[in-house]
């Protein structure tokens, strides 16, 4: 069943996150270090692996809404990567999604706090995007 994977590009890591087959929960799924020489092919295979039908990579925008500089590497980045896989991509704004990643690190206290900020932050973009497309009046059940 296809999935959605959802990406974070960073200068040194990308983080990735992928959902669930009825794309309702995104989870953290790896760290790929951006040096490393086949980056572009470890994404191209996790693509493949997990039968993605949909990349959503996180954009970093300004408070303000403004595409500023790191925006413009991360579409430079997707520049190159978008022809390796036969999938649509998308940009989601990421804003806020690594301060988000640290503080759910912090409540579980199991790692250190930088270590897999990277993956973390990738499911919180691909999360916001799965629940963007969730119907408005969709019965979540009763009120706790």
């Amino acid at each position: 069943m296809p999935r959605t994977m959802g990406l974070d590009v960073g200068d040194r890591r990308i983080g990735v996150a992928v959902s669930d087959p009825t794309r309702l929960i995104a989870r953290p799924l790896a760290v790929i270090d951006r040096r490393m020489q086949d980056a572009l092919g470890v994404l191209h295979e996790l693509v493949r692996a997990h039968e993605v039908d949909l990349v959503v990579v996180g954009l970093p925008v300004h408070t303000d809404g403004k595409a500023g500089e790191q925006a413009q590497r991360v579409q430079a980045f997707v520049a190159l990567l978008g022809p390796m896989l036969a999938v649509p991509i998308r940009y989601h704004d990421e804003r806020h999604s690594t301060q988000t990643a640290r503080e759910i690190i912090a409540a579980k206290k199991r790692r250190r706090r930088d270590e897999h900020d990277d993956a973390i932050a990738a499911s919180v973009i691909l999360q916001r995007h799965l629940d963007d497309l969730r119907p408005q009046d969709w019965d979540l059940g009763p009120e706790i």
